[in-house]
């Protein structure tokens, strides 16, 4: 039978009952890692985690420009499915939004997590139906170390009214970013079709690339950084991930060596997600990754716009134009909305 950790458990029931997240804890001067966040140490990094093995390799960079002339359109497809079948990681550049714009939400993501803890509370639950919720740790429990981490989820984005719930603070700079991260994700969602070797509107056409929610993510300075993680090593479950992140910390785990991924001045990371894993049979990857907590003195703020279907109970199977006789299925086909809830947002 086993023991429940009674001081543990009430540690994390104090943390959420003051629905002030991390932050709250900084705010109130704390100078020592609190027991709920600390993880153990084989699942943290070690002097020698690299192995020998070159800590300068860097995931692709790939340039979007002229994306829509013919020769050039070739060769952005060739570097995407190469990167799509290698690393499951990419930056691209040349994307078409403006740097102001990335710089602007980064700005106002960070100005609603630096408010006051009372100005945050209305938007504190843990109410994952809601379109507009502040948390820390999706869940909390004595089982699992929670991540130093608070966030800001924006649900459900390709609903204009959903935007009237996010806090004011961060509302147009969120509703402006979004309208060019919808070009991107179009515009995604055709090459990774022709990569495939299949119609460019064919992801389109089965609705892998229709919702959009956002994960607005705030890692305030930590005072035992070497004791946690601001995220526990895991992989996305939808489509596809556009990330936006001010500094470093973020890492990708790539032939089993934890590879660094810092910010590009200008650049969106892309990552693939699970189910695209799925419906491509395998042949494109979704990849662990973490968020490391740097020795640092300014927190870090990153956004996750989670691109998956709106259907949340259409079934997702390898394609079938990409199975084969020689290439059998590796997957069986999932309902969307059962995969999806196996995390909360």
């Amino acid at each position: 039978m086993a023991v429940v950790d009674c001081e543990l458990e009430k540690e994390l029931k104090q943390f959420d009952e003051t629905k002030a997240g991390v932050k709250g804890l900084v705010d109130a001067g704390v100078t020592k890692l609190p027991r709920m966040f600390r993880h153990p140490p084989e699942t943290l990094p070690s002097p020698n985690q690299n192995n020998g093995v070159d800590s300068n390799l860097q995931v692709p960079v790939i340039d979007l420009k002229d994306v829509d002339i013919c020769e050039r359109r070739k060769e952005i497809i060739n570097d995407l499915r190469k990167a799509a079948e290698e690393w499951g990681f990419f930056q691209i550049v040349n994307h078409g939004i403006p740097i102001a714009v990335m710089d602007e939400v980064l700005k106002g993501v960070r100005g609603f997590h630096e408010l006051p803890q009372e100005a945050k509370e209305e938007w504190y639950s843990r109410d994952f139906k809601k379109k507009v919720n502040f948390f820390s740790n999706g869940e909390l429990k004595v089982s699992t170390p929670a991540d130093w981490r608070d966030t800001l989820s924006c649900k459900v984005l390709e609903d204009e009214c959903n935007f009237e719930a996010i806090p004011e603070v961060c509302r147009e700079q969120i509703r402006e970013y979004m309208k060019y991260i919808v070009k991107v994700q179009e515009k995604l969602s055709k090459l990774f079709s022709e990569a495939l070797g299949l119609d460019s509107d064919y992801l389109e056409n089965l609705r892998c690339f229709k919702s959009r929610s956002l994960a607005c993510h705030y890692y305030p300075v930590c005072p035992d950084p070497h004791l946690t993680l601001g995220g526990t090593r895991h992989s996305d479950l939808g489509f596809l991930t556009l990330l936006l992140q001010d500094s470093s910390g973020l890492q990708i785990l790539h032939d089993n060596v934890w590879i660094d991924v810092p910010p590009v001045e200008g650049a969106l990371l892309t990552n693939l997600a699970d189910m695209l894993q799925i419906v491509t049979n395998g042949k494109f990857k979704s990849v662990e990754h973490r968020v490391l907590m740097p020795a640092t003195l300014e927190p870090r703020t990153s956004i996750a716009c989670f691109v998956g279907t709106d259907d949340l109970q259409k079934p997702y199977g390898p394609i079938k134009e990409l199975i084969s006789e020689d290439n059998p299925a590796i997957y069986k086909e999932v309902l969307f909305g059962e995969y999806m809830n196996r995390y909360k947002l």
